[in-house]
Order: C-alpha cells, then sequence, then structure tokens
C-alpha cells in the first residue's frame, strides 16, 4: 500500500464487510479439512466457465502454467516455434520456453499495442507451430485476423487472456477464438485471488480433460501416472477467495471502463497520446498513456503525490533471458517501451482521483525546444 495521494493500487479490503466475508471464506475452506483439488475448486470452474462465456474451466497455479499447459496438451516442444509479442509480462514468453519451444517476436500494432498479424504473418516459417497473442491492457487483439492466419497455415492458437477476464472481440468472449485461453488471478488482476491462481479456459472437452490430468502430475487415478504431467493445482483457499470475488467482476469492469472514458475526455487536452479504444470488450485491466518524455512526466506526477508504473519498460526481445533466441528488431514496441506509463485506474478509485490525476497530467510542463 502507498502512502501517495492517489495510490497506483490498494489491494487490502475495501471495508469491514469485505474483510469479514473473506475470513468467512477461508474458514469454511478450513473448517471442511479439503484443502486441494475440493468443492471449492469445482465450483469455482463451472461458475468462472459462465462468466467467461465458455464451456470448460480448469483451475491451475498461475497464469504462466495456464499458457504452458495449454501449449502442452496441444503437442508444442522442443523444435516448434511460437509466434509472440514483444510487449507483455516476461511470463508470456517464459511458458513457451517451459515448452521446449522457441519464442519468436513480432512487433506490434501502433495503436492497439497487441500483436500485428502482418507481422505474424511474416513471420512464418517451416518450424512454427503456433500464434499467441496477448490482450495486452485488457485491450483484446485483432482476434479475427490471427484466427484467419491460422487456419490458413494450419497453426495453434492460444490466447494469453491474463490481462483481460470478460473481455470481448466483435462480441465475442476472448479465450474463444483459438484452442484456449489463458488466464491469471495474481492478487493484482481485474479479478484477483489473495496470492498465485489461473485458469485454462476452452470449449473442447478432450483438452481441458488433459490439460486437468497434466496439472495434477499427469494421473488417470491415484498413484497411476500416465502422463508426464506438472503439479499445479489451484489451491481451495484461493477458489473460495475467487468465488467471493466473481459476482462482482461484471460491476467492476463497468467501472473501470467509466473511469477510462473520465480519464479520456480530461486528458484530450494533455501533452499525451491515449492509445485508442478499438474494440468496446476493452476491460481496462491498464490505463496507459504515452509520452516522449515518460520519466519526466512520471517524476512531475511522483510531486503530485500520484503513484504510477510502467508496463513494460523493455521489449521481451531485449531481455538477456531470450537472448539466445535471435529475436527480430521490433522497432514500434521499442518506441512504446520507452514511452508508456500507466496511470492509476482501478474500481476503488474516484471521479475526484482522476480529476487530480488528469489535472496533473494536464498540467506537465513540455521540455521547450532548442
Amino acid at each position: 500500500m502507498s502512502d501517495r495521494l492517489v495510490p497506483f493500487l490498494d489491494l487490502r479490503p475495501v471495508d469491514a464487510a469485505d474483510l469479514e466475508a473473506t475470513q468467512n471464506a477461508i474458514r469454511r475452506v478450513l473448517e471442511r479439512g479439503w484443502l486441494v483439488l475440493g468443492p471449492e475448486l469445482e465450483a469455482f470452474e463451472l461458475e468462472f466457465a459462465e462468466a467467461s462465456g465458455v464451456k470448460h474451466a480448469v483451475g491451475v497455479g498461475n497464469g504462466t502454467d495456464a499458457i504452458f499447459l495449454l501449449l502442452k496438451v496441444l503437442g508444442i516442444g522442443r523444435g516448434d516455434e511460437v509466434i509472440t509479442t514483444p510487449l507483455s509480462a516476461a511470463f508470456t514468453a517464459l511458458a513457451i520456453v517451459m515448452t521446449g519451444a522457441r519464442p519468436v517476436f513480432v512487433d506490434v500494432d501502433p495503436e492497439r499495442l497487441t500483436i500485428d498479424p502482418a507481422a505474424v504473418s511474416a513471420a512464418i516459417g517451416p518450424a512454427t507451430a503456433a500464434i499467441l497473442p496477448v490482450h495486452l491492457y485488457g485491450q483484446p487483439a485483432d482476434m479475427p485476423s490471427l484466427v484467419a492466419i491460422a487456419e490458413r497455415h494450419h497453426l495453434a492458437l492460444v490466447e494469453d487472456c491474463c490481462q483481460a477476464h470478460l473481455a470481448t472481440c466483435g462480441g465475442q468472449p476472448v479465450g474463444t477464438f483459438g484452442a484456449g485461453g489463458a488466464f491469471s488471478f495474481y492478487p493484482t488482476k481485474n479479478l484477483g485471488a489473495a496470492g498465485d491462481a489461473g485458469a485454462v479456459c476452452s470449449g473442447d472437452a478432450d483438452l481441458t480433460e488433459r490439460v486437468r490430468r497434466l496439472r495434477h502430475g499427469g494421473q488417470a487415478a491415484r498413484f497411476e501416472h500416465r502422463l508426464a504431467g506438472v503439479n499445479s493445482r489451484l489451491d481451495e483457499l484461493q477458489a473460495a477467495i475467487l468465488r467471493l470475488r466473481l459476482p462482482s467482476l461484471c460491476d467492476s469492469t463497468n467501472r473501470r471502463r467509466a473511469l477510462a472514458a473520465r480519464y479520456r475526455s480530461a486528458l484530450e487536452a494533455a501533452s499525451v497520446a491515449i492509445p485508442p479504444e478499438r474494440d468496446p470488450g476493452h476491460v481496462y485491466h491498464l490505463f496507459p498513456v504515452r509520452s516522449t518524455e515518460r520519466d519526466r512526466l512520471r517524476a512531475h506526477l511522483y510531486a503530485a503525490g500520484i503513484e504510477t508504473l510502467i508496463h513494460y519498460p523493455t521489449s521481451l526481445s531485449k531481455q538477456k533471458a531470450f537472448a539466445d533466441h535471435y529475436p527480430a528488431a521490433c522497432p514500434i514496441t521499442d518506441t512504446v517501451c520507452a514511452e508508456v506509463l500507466s496511470l492509476p485506474l482501478n474500481p476503488r478509485l474516484t471521479e475526484a482521483d482522476v480529476t487530480t490525476v488528469a489535472k496533473a497530467v494536464r498540467s506537465f510542463p513540455p521540455r521547450l525546444s532548442a
């Protein structure tokens, strides 16, 4: 928790009633004494699938594992290449590396800031096995174009939905365009647990059943391991907390959209660029702006009592962790990484908070030209 006038985020209980409800959910699990793979998880999987507009959901340890397990059940592994975006958290590409495959980074659309379909097409080669778009900041990627590319080249399509709970593209829920979608419930997400948690969502019953086995060591029955699985289970405590918070996700999403609209209106005359909303299904996990003087702007806002974060300061194509994968140049992403700044946006923010932030951004004095 920050002591800023306008903190970026506050993960403490909203009030005494919220704290009591959370404690009751935890107590329910502890009193039952069933802590892993129990009724809370089963109920949450059904409830999250229904809320997300998908047929099946499987709770796993975190969003990274959700991506990994989807790729794994699709047969992606050593010798394969997966095309993805360099503008994301490193965990997107790390999930690819976990399978033994190679991430291939291609540049982003300069407005949407998600993977550019034209760049995807240009990067397809004989080893390409899958496309992994990220619905960045809550804005859905151009899924119709990516679906067409995947079908034309017979490629798997897996969606990183970790920042896009309840998002839609052209009215269709994310996670339903390809083989499946990976969700994260890290505490800062639009639907956050009290620790790490994730889910795989898909309309394919066979695929989700294989994920269900893989997450539990590949067990078909107790002590009977038919697959070389992993240990990645969403535990009962986190499932109970997520069940408590899920019913308010629709309202909190609408709140995010309303606050984002207020930001857009209040910042029309500011010296920052705001990525356009390319689809009304945007769920505003984050509210990024761009400035050629990003670091000065951030210092200016900090002096005004406003906390900001940078998502993300370095392109994945330039991260040392992926240096062995010979990434191609991604100049648009490099520019975005040098300019992007996330302003506070979460359901607890008030209209007065948005006014305070916007006023501070508008008062930012641009550097005088030489």
